[in-house]
């Protein structure tokens, strides 16, 4: 109950309608247990109406008699079915308060685990995989809302069931009381280890499904790689064998349930013959009546769904502390970039880097070096560089997707850590280097970058972004599905997308990684003749491994292994005949 006690807020928070289902709880459980006592007057004055109707028989009484024995009888019947009406709509309303309660928690927590997920840093995904991230915030949810829900509700019913019924039998006859309810803790303590086996191999099979589902996503995800290798047999095969591992494993939970229901049925069954036999004798001695007998049965009956959800609830719990001991690992995880400022402030754009280092906390990799640059508002900066030279990493620091592990970052003077997090990271927009996409419309996803833009302002992104063309020839224009990660596309239009979405933001400091790799020369000359336009009195910064990318640049960096080996204008490095000189060679004579 240690990792369950994160969920009390919860509860507190919708405690009213706890508090009304447990009202609603007790007055449906005095409904249940009044009809035994009923049946048990009923079934008496039956056996007594036999006895004195024949005494009466050939009388005057004797009609008179018999009709007062109906319509009491149907007077009873009655009674039952009220009784058992008005059961009815309180366990409905029972099930409106705390089922719904679990509802209510199960939709606020997984609220919170998302907003957290959200804001915990690049480094968590790169350590956690989706998969985990997924099964966390639905599967392991679902079981403790079972928790939330079935289990609270079930406890309390069977603590005011063995408070009502127990107290009725023992007033009325302990020894017929104790061997009825003799069989149920025996059913009780079967169910929790039949239940034990039965989550094993529950989560045995979840573990398979989870393993085959992933194993399709990828075969799905990668078709293109399947059948351009003509692997779709052996993908297949592969699918088979995780196939054949679920159904083997849902056998064996199949075995283990057609145990379950004989043993319940046997228990019950016991406990029935053990009230007949033992309330028999208690008859013989003149204590108790036939009708007790009767009574006792429907105790019996009442009390056997409490004691067998006792073991049921026992496994759901620790099922739900498991999964909230999951959940909490990964709530109990701060988040390590955080607003230290709540001001929103206008930047400029004017960029400078102070001994910026950075060491991957996932990895140990060192990815800078010593950093130092500086770029004003208004200027265009190239960063070029080999693959692992340090180029994405800038990118990801200038949007504060990562804090150096040592130096400074500032804009207009001021470190970026004092900035609100959410206000400056809407003034800095980003064409990543990893293009991704939503499966969604063009529209939809240009206009990420600014939800209420207008159809004007999104047309003239995709003009500068070189997509507008592309856009003219596709039959439902800006309404063309993607597809999942942008499938439908080719790279060129999903980086120029990107790169779209990115100018619609209006930012002050706008960031293309290697987001021109995939465009022709052409268009990479429409595209940046564009950004000297859009991004006038802004700032730009270029990261490219293509020399063309930077020549129209105001500066040029070069990195190599996470340091500055040149800076300078595009002519001012042709000049020193260093590594900007040799790829800028190697790249014209490619292109020739």
């Amino acid at each position: 109950m240690k990792e369950l006690a994160f969920l009390n807020k919860y509860i507190i928070r919708y405690g009213f309608r706890l508090t009304l289902g447990i009202i609603f709880m007790i007055v449906s459980n005095i409904f249940a247990i009044a009809p035994a006592q009923v049946v048990r007057y009923a079934l008496d004055l039956v056996i007594d109406t036999f006895k004195t109707q024949e005494l009466l028989k050939g009388t005057a009484q004797h009609s008179v008699f018999i009709d007062d024995f109906f319509q009491t009888v149907l007077l009873y019947g009655g009674l039952i079915v009220l009784m058992a009406l008005l059961r009815g709509v309180f366990l409905f309303l029972v099930r409106q308060t705390i089922i719904v309660m679990s509802r209510l928690i199960e939709y606020d927590l997984k609220n919170d685990i998302f907003e957290h997920y959200q804001k915990l840093t690049l480094s968590f995904y790169r350590r956690n995989n989706t998969g985990d991230l997924m099964a966390r915030i639905s599967e392991d949810v679902s079981k403790v809302r079972m928790y939330l829900g079935p289990a609270i509700m079930y406890s309390i019913n069977m603590v005011i069931s063995f408070i009502l019924t127990i107290g009725i039998m023992l007033s009325i006859n302990p020894t017929l009381t104790f061997w009825a309810l003799f069989p149920l803790p025996l059913l009780s303590i079967s169910i929790y280890f039949v239940n034990n086996i039965i989550n094993k191999k529950s989560e045995l099979i979840q573990q398979q499904l989870s393993s085959m589902s992933t194993f399709v996503q990828e075969a799905f995800s990668g078709i293109r790689v399947i059948k351009a290798f003509v692997r779709e047999k052996e993908s297949l095969s592969q699918f088979d064998e995780n196939a054949t591992e679920y159904q083997n494993r849902q056998l064996e939970l199949a075995k283990v349930n057609s145990m379950f229901y004989p043993l319940m049925l046997f228990l019950i069954g016991l406990s029935t013959i053990l009230t007949v036999y033992v309330g028999g004798i208690e008859v013989e001695k003149g204590t108790i009546t036939p009708g007790v007998i009767a009574e006792f049965i429907m105790y019996v009956t009442l009390l056997t769904w409490p004691v067998t959800s006792l073991g049921w609830v026992t496994s759901i719990v620790q099922r739900a502390a498991a999964s909230q001991k999951r959940i909490n690992e990964f709530l109990n995880e701060a988040p390590d970039i955080v607003s230290t400022s709540n001001d929103k402030i206008n930047i400029e754009g004017n960029l400078r880097f102070d001994k910026v280092s950075l060491v991957y906390p996932d990895s140990g990799i060192k990815a800078l070096n010593e950093l130092s640059f500086e770029i004003e508002s208004g200027k265009t900066l190239a960063i070029l560089g080999t693959t692992g030279s340090g180029k994405s990493t800038v990118a990801n620091l200038i949007s504060r997707l990562y804090d150096p592990t040592s130096g400074q970052i500032l804009i207009d003077g001021k470190d970026l850590k004092e900035y609100n997090l959410h206000d400056i990271r809407s003034q800095i927009n980003m064409a990543p280097q990893d293009v991704f996409l939503f499966s969604n419309t063009l529209r939809n996803n240009i206009a990420f970058a600014k939800t209420d833009a207008s159809e004007e302002e999104i047309i003239q992104a995709t003009k500068d972004a070189g997509l507008y063309e592309n856009i003219q020839q596709m039959e439902l224009g800006l309404d063309t599905l993607v597809g999942e990660r942008g499938i439908t596309l080719s790279g060129g239009q999903k980086q120029r997308t990107t790169i779209a979405r990115a100018i619609l933001g209006n930012p002050k400091v706008l960031v293309l990684d290697d987001s021109l790799s995939a465009v022709d020369t052409k268009t990479e000359n429409l595209i940046l003749n564009n950004l000297q336009r859009v991004m006038r009195n802004k700032t730009s910064i270029i990261i490219s491994h293509r020399v063309s990318s930077a020549k129209l640049a105001d500066k040029i960096l070069v990195l190599h292994e996470g340091k500055i080996v040149e800076q300078g204008t595009h002519d001012e490095l042709i000049e020193i005949k260093g590594h900007y000189n040799t790829l800028f060679d190697q790249q014209s004579k490619g292109n020739e």
